[in-house]
């Protein structure tokens, strides 16, 4: 065992020995007393610079004798802070004592009057910040006026004078009120509003008439601090948030010293001519300042203070350059065009789309789990399923026939297998023919058995009874697969979500500039340029700019101009108007490829008005159209009910982005539950790609469809069920490329069967397509009609549909124009 080491000390000092350990413990102590303090500090730093903001309000006099910002700063804190109501309420007094005028009892007779009109107010549960201005109105005209009636004759002018420092009172509040929460924000996304910069403005002013009258080395303390002020901001926020602070801190400061309103127009030009030079950083600004101080003062005042405000000047320099990056960095976040802050903003947006992202993310697993455990079906335990209803089976018939029998025991015990096959060969044979009578029993069953006509009236009560079950089952798993296959669809949409919420997009200014200084160059008033992907056949720019009313501009000149920039076809997709005076937002995106016509004839059945025909064309997103046909069942308003529920449903689910073959499928199950009736409809979808013309025919049920190139005609056909027959359904899809100018002829049975059964359908729909000398597919959809109805001779025996869409290559409008003196535009290696 160690021995701890006893250390004596003198005794002189009072002390007794102690050993390693207590020094230790005491060191620990000591260091842990430290790291508190330092804590302590840390979270009371905003505490102590309040505390200076009270210490120089209180000493802030303005015209000689008004001092409206004690009471407003302590009527603020007492709301807002009510734990730090006394060491504020001293900091002003204390700032008071340094004051060039005696005000520290009239400045603590308001703040005790401010404190007894809380209370009274809360007493009656009035309590609220909104009676805080009229609280230090009330305080400071009592005050003021009780000593102007004690000192001085109640004349106009001292009168005046009271009521100004009221009113003063009461703006000021408002001022604080606004300004105080300013310099404790910690939001990072924080975006300071006009009048919030406005009012911090004037609170750090009035903080500066509190420094009116100190002297450092010669140079006044409030002119070094305020172009200190000035420079920063000139350098956060340019020239013009500069000029304003210079205007806000020279006339406050101007009230503080009646003789010095040359502050006000030498701050707002120095202001102004510092926030011209802050692209050549800290020394440009500071320049600036000294360039336009120096030349305010040599217009504006004696010789003998041009030298003065150079060294005021020279001194706000040196502090303004000793400024950490970090807190001008922090400044500028909250300061609105400001590149820093719109870096902020954009961290903020990609933490929530990544934020969004990822939830979308867990909800799509979630789905696709839940698909999972709906669409599990294992192999074994189905057939261990199996064996267990056979031998239930087995058991009840044994139970309600055999239990009684007096050849029990020979049958179950001496023959088991022979029983059990038998039984086995009676439940099959009643599985073949449900409906098996007492004569079709066999004779070696009748040998093998005494009550053979017992024991198949049970079998056949108990297989009745399991063909409900497994009817039920069905349906049971049949739900269960749907529900499956929709939480698997849905999924696959949430996946396609997150990607596009995560999808993020490069700072393009080069490339927006470019595009900014093309505009103008034409002569055209652009707002914004706002670059969203420069991906090739992706292009998407929006655009605020003012329109003119009948000469279309964004499709005449701008889209002209940004294919030849980009070096591929522009169009206008979309413009909205946003205000009265024409500006609104354009969105230019990559020009499709091709664009497709669409023709459509149809005819109810004995010319009724209602046709059990249903048609869609609709334009999906990334550059798809797609076109669907349905036939429903029979004729009339029912066969119409059902065709155009299939199609709207299936428009739907295309549009959100679903795949095709799921998406029929998914009619299917939605057509199998929501009726027990027998309900189908044939479905041809036609899915063509205006990007690169790759067309997919997806057929369910339907009739051939026809594709004509040239003279050429080709039938299309798939051997697939109509929707809502079977549960499982193989959807086949035909995939082609089509060219401009192809056709594409879908049509209902009552248009393919017209001929009769004595032709060759196929046969006679090609000859007759290939003979039609026109390519309009209006005119070819009505000439089809028309010739299948002229060969019934004027009979429609059946709902008739053509729908023909042609295939042509797409030009956008004005795109023959070209500006070639452009240079055109380098994209990004990575947009996205």
């Amino acid at each position: 065992m160690s021995k701890t080491k006893i250390i004596p000390f003198p005794k002189q000092y009072g002390q007794e020995p102690y050993n390693e350990e207590a020094v230790a413990m005491e060191s620990g102590a000591k260091k842990w007393r430290y790291e508190r303090f330092k804590q302590l500090i840390g979270t009371r730093k905003w505490t102590i610079f309040i505390l200076c903001i009270g210490f120089l309000l209180g000493r802030a006099v303005i015209l000689e004798d008004l001092f409206p910002f004690a009471s407003a700063f302590f009527a603020v804190m007492y709301f807002t802070r009510r734990d730090l109501a006394v060491w504020t309420g001293t900091s002003l007094l204390a700032g008071s004592l340094f004051a060039a005028e005696p005000t520290t009892l009239m400045i603590g007779i308001q703040l005790l009057l401010i404190v007894l009109m809380q209370r009274g107010l809360q007493a009656y549960e009035r309590s609220e910040m909104n009676y805080a201005p009229f609280m230090v109105l009330a305080a400071n005209f009592m005050v003021h006026f009780f000593m102007t009636m004690m000192t001085s004759q109640l004349t106009w002018y001292p009168v005046m004078m009271d009521i100004t420092d009221a009113v003063l009172g009461f703006m000021l509040t408002l001022v604080f009120v606004q300004a105080l929460p300013v310099l404790t924000l910690n939001k990072r996304n924080y975006t300071l509003r006009t009048e919030e910069l406005i009012c911090l403005m004037i609170l750090l002013a009035s903080m500066m008439v509190g420094a009116v009258g100190w002297m450092v080395q010669g140079l006044q303390f409030d002119h070094v601090l305020s172009r200190f002020l000035v420079m920063i901001f000139a350098f956060v926020g340019g020239a013009p948030l500069g000029a304003s602070v210079g205007v806000i801190l020279g006339l406050i400061l101007s009230l503080a010293e009646p003789g010095s309103m040359m502050q006000m127009s030498l701050l707002a030009f120095a202001g102004l001519m510092a926030g011209l030079m802050r692209e050549g950083k800290r020394w440009a600004v500071s320049f600036g300042m000294l360039l336009g101080t120096a030349i305010l003062s040599v217009y504006l005042g004696p010789a003998n203070n041009v030298l003065a405000s150079t060294w005021e000047t020279i001194a706000a320099a040196v502090l303004f350059m000793l400024v950490p990056r970090s807190i001008m960095d922090t400044l500028a976040k909250y300061i609105p065009g400001t590149q820093e802050h719109l870096n902020s903003q954009q961290e903020y947006a990609k933490r929530v789309r990544d934020m969004t992202a990822d939830r979308v993310k867990q909800f799509s697993e979630l789905f696709r789990q839940l698909s999972r455990s709906f669409g599990q079906m294992a192999g074994t335990g189905e057939i261990k399923q199996k064996e267990e209803e056979f031998n239930s089976f087995i058991e009840a018939v044994s139970q309600k026939t055999c239990a009684v029998c007096p050849r029990q025991q020979a049958c179950w015990n001496n023959r088991y297998l022979q029983t059990v096959t038998w039984m086995t060969d009676m439940m099959t044979a009643i599985e073949e023919k449900p409906e098996m009578k007492d004569r079709d029993i066999l004779p070696r069953w009748k040998d093998a058995c005494l009550k053979t006509p017992q024991v198949l009236a049970q079998m056949k009560y108990l297989y009745e009874k399991y063909r409900h079950d497994q009817d039920w089952r069905k349906q049971v798993y049949d739900s269960r697969t749907f529900v499956s296959e929709q939480l698997s669809g849905v999924s696959q949409v949430m996946d396609d979500l997150a990607k596009e919420i995560q999808r993020e997009g490069r700072e393009m200014f080069m490339q927006e500039e470019q595009i900014r200084q093309a505009m103008e160059e034409l002569g055209l008033s652009v707002n914004r340029v706002d670059i969203l992907s420069l991906d090739k056949g992706h292009v998407e720019i929006e655009m605020v700019h003012s329109f003119t009313d009948g000469y279309d501009e964004c499709r005449k000149l701008i889209a002209p101009l940004l294919s030849d920039i980009l070096g591929e076809l522009i169009s206008v997709r979309e413009e909205q108007h946003t205000d009265r005076s024409g500006r609104g937002v354009v969105t230019f995106v990559s020009a499709k490829s091709f664009e497709v016509q669409i023709g459509m004839a149809g005819a109810a059945k004995g010319g009724d008005m209602l046709s059990g025909d249903s048609y869609h064309a609709l334009e999906l997103s990334g550059g798809k159209y797609a076109i669907a046909l349905s036939d429903g069942m029979g004729n009339g308003e029912r066969a119409r009910m059902e065709s155009s529920t299939a199609l709207t449903v299936l428009s739907q689910f295309l549009q959100s982005g679903m795949d095709e073959k799921l998406a029929i499928q998914s009619v299917n199950q939605i057509l199998m539950v929501r009726s027990s009736d027998e309900v189908y409809a044939t479905v041809d979808l036609a899915i063509v790609d205006l990007y690169t013309a790759k067309t997919t025919l997806m057929k369910s049920g339907s009739i051939p469809s026809f594709i004509k190139s040239g003279k050429d005609v080709q039938p299309l056909s798939a051997g697939n069920l109509p929707l809502g027959i079977l549960q499982d359904i193989d959807v086949d899809a035909i995939h082609m490329h089509m060219k401009p100018g192809d056709l594409l002829i879908m049509m209902t049975d009552g248009v393919y069967d017209a001929p009769g059964p004595a032709i060759n359908k196929d046969l006679w729909l090609r000859r007759l397509i290939s003979e039609l000398e026109t390519d309009d597919p209006q005119e070819i959809a009505d000439i089809l009609l028309d010739t299948v109805i002229h060969y019934s001779q004027g009979q429609i025996y059946d709902d008739m549909s053509v729908v023909v869409t042609r295939l042509d290559r797409h030009m956008p409008q004005w795109a023959t124009l070209h500006w070639n003196q452009h240079d055109r535009m380098e994209r990004p290696l990575t947009v996205s």
